[in-house]
């Protein structure tokens, strides 16, 4: 059998990092940039940071900061819009996941036409998007490095998954630096969706031995460091380990994929708006559990992993143990114990769960499930 690995060609990673991209853009031609981010870190200074590195390199920008928590099919049609009002020839990503899928809705359909619903779905777009920088200022989505875009399209209530090799970035910048503002909520949400990335990618029907090693050293580094980014932001070293581990648990699900937390996430989050982060961190012991028979072996080693004593794990459930390990974090770091705190309502479970079981990213769940069984895990969780 044969795999595929996908990857930016180029990631500039650890502390002072940005700082290196200015001859990049040079030595690519690249002459105008739309940097795409949000309201939010315009509002703290963290975009004056970027552009004045661009002002000292004599790089050429616009801004478009409009980019909402889920970006949506108006915010990459806003943003398409002053592209090419602008004449810009690369984008900028700079943010966490809302501001990096954007920029690929906008770079793909910039470069293929149409609207970014012609490519929901897996490699539907023929031509590579415009060249693409993300500059990441969280550790979670490792949407930076992989050739995952989620959008929302606001008529359906649905976040679409474009799963597209031509959305990969062609540049992945991790610098830590520009991480040690985040809130203590955010550190939590984006660290809890890079180990669901991981342990998804790990027990996927096409995890590969490479995938493997980059998912279980993700879920070691969270499971090290992750309490402590959040407790004690400034911690420099405890934020650049988290910024290695989302990276390693992007390089894992890029390749290997995911399976229905992030399926049923996706619904939650189209549906009522709530941060993608908080629902998998909610979603994942429940399909953990779904998922512990089939996966037995993968979730002893995940358990193991997350901390359990070797010698406490003989004669228990290797997928009650490592539940047990990803609730205890998440209660550690101030996650929701339920999505009904979200104000997910049950009477919306039949459809939840039907556009979840048309989601790109459960087809690789290592057990497929029925409705009703969405249904009930949806339940379990609330």
């Amino acid at each position: 059998m044969s795999y595929v690995f996908f990857m930016p060609t180029i990631s500039y990673m650890g502390k002072g990092s940005v700082k290196d991209l200015g001859k990049e853009i040079h030595s690519r031609g690249l002459k105008k940039a739309l940097i795409v981010t949000d309201e939010i870190l315009v509002k703290i200074g963290l975009v004056k940071s970027l552009t004045n590195l661009l002002d000292e390199d004599k790089i050429s920008y616009v801004v478009f900061d409009e980019t909402k928590p889920n970006p949506t099919i108006g915010n990459v049609n806003d943003g398409l819009a002053m592209l090419k009002d602008n004449n810009c020839d690369f984008v900028i990503s700079f943010g966490g996941g809302s501001p990096h899928d954007a920029a690929k809705g906008i770079a793909l359909v910039a470069a293929n036409g149409g609207n970014i619903k012609d490519y929901e779905g897996v490699d539907k777009s023929q031509h590579p998007q415009l060249p693409l920088i993300a500059i990441n200022t969280t550790a979670g989505t490792a949407s930076e490095m992989t050739r995952f875009c989620i959008i929302t399209d606001e008529s359906r209530h649905v976040k679409m998954a474009i799963v597209d090799k031509n959305v990969t970035p062609i540049i992945a910048v991790n610098d830590p630096e520009l991480m040690l503002d985040m809130p203590k909520s955010l550190t939590a949400a984006t660290g809890m969706d890079a180990l669901t990335h991981a342990v998804e990618a790990y027990v996927s029907t096409i995890a590969t031995p490479v995938t493997d090693a980059c998912a279980e050293k993700a879920i070691e580094l969270i499971a090290e460091n992750l309490r402590n980014a959040v407790h004690n932001g400034k911690d420099i070293d405890a934020r650049d380990n988290m910024a290695y581990a989302e990276y390693l648990a992007g390089m894992a699900f890029n390749s290997a994929s995911l399976g229905y937390v992030h399926a049923m996430a996706h619904q939650l989050g189209g549906f009522y708006d709530l941060p993608h982060g908080v629902c998998n961190a909610i979603l994942l012991p429940h399909v953990v559990k779904y998922n512990g028979e089939i996966s037995a072996n993968k979730l002893k080693k995940v358990a193991l992993l997350l901390g359990v004593n070797p010698h406490n794990i003989k004669d228990k459930n290797p997928a009650d143990l490592a539940i047990e390990e990803i609730v205890k974090l998440s209660k550690d770091i101030g996650i929701p114990t339920g999505i009904k705190e979200l104000g997910a309502k049950e009477e919306d479970f039949i459809t939840l769960a039907t556009n979840a079981l048309k989601d790109a990213c459960g087809f690789t769940n290592p057990k497929q499930a029925t409705l009703d069984e969405i249904i009930n895990i949806y339940k379990n969780a609330m």
